[in-house]
């Protein structure tokens, strides 16, 4: 019996803000289906403990509003802030240029109450 433990899983908080430009909402909603898959296998995995999608306020603004997608974030659970990032870029949201890569944020995250 190995008497080595186990890598320590340490929570991160992520921010992925959608790019600006032109058809970047598009792009997101052609494929949205295979990020979503991916998500669920990671979040099955343990990985993602909490995520979804920022929405501009307009989207809430009443019932029937049309909803506007401008960004994810996430809470992950992993052994380091580097495997976070290689999950990150390799989501097709990332690789199909809808997040900016410029404003994406990871950090070493402390919650204050449960996590799902």
């Amino acid at each position: 019996m190995s008497s080595q433990a186990q890598p320590t899983r340490q929570l991160f908080f992520v921010y992925a803000p959608d790019k600006t430009e032109e058809g970047t909402f598009e792009r997101r909603m052609s494929v949205r289906p295979a990020h979503l898959e991916v998500a669920k296998e990671r979040t099955g995995q343990g990985l993602i403990r909490v995520g979804g999608g920022l929405m501009t306020p307009e989207s809430i603004a009443t019932p029937d509003a049309p909803k506007k997608l401008i960004g994810s974030t996430f809470i992950f659970q992993a052994e380091s802030l580097d495997e976070v990032k290689r999950l990150i870029e390799e989501d097709v949201y990332f690789k199909s240029g809808v997040w900016d890569p410029e404003k994406l944020v990871i950090l070493p995250f402390a919650g204050a109450t449960p996590i799902p």
